[in-house]
């Protein structure tokens, strides 16, 4: 309660540019790196399904060659 008793008295753009500009400077880093994380592990899932769905598309490939007798 005693946050909302201080913010209360003060101006609007203290409550919406000072404060999120002074969180962004202080836990910037910290929100890039969680950010660069997740993006950086997207991109890997991507990446591992590209691959899978390749795998199961060439598997699939040779071995309805190999049935019509083709190796």
């Amino acid at each position: 309660m005693a946050v909302r008793e201080i913010f209360a008295g003060m101006p609007w753009w203290v409550k919406w540019v000072a404060v999120p500009l002074i969180a962004i400077v202080v836990f910037g880093g910290l929100i890039a790196s969680v950010v660069g994380f997740v993006i950086g592990l997207l991109f890997k899932l991507l990446v591992f399904v590209v691959l899978v769905g390749g795998l199961i598309f060439v598997v699939r490939k040779f071995m309805s060659s190999s049935e019509r007798g083709g190796w």
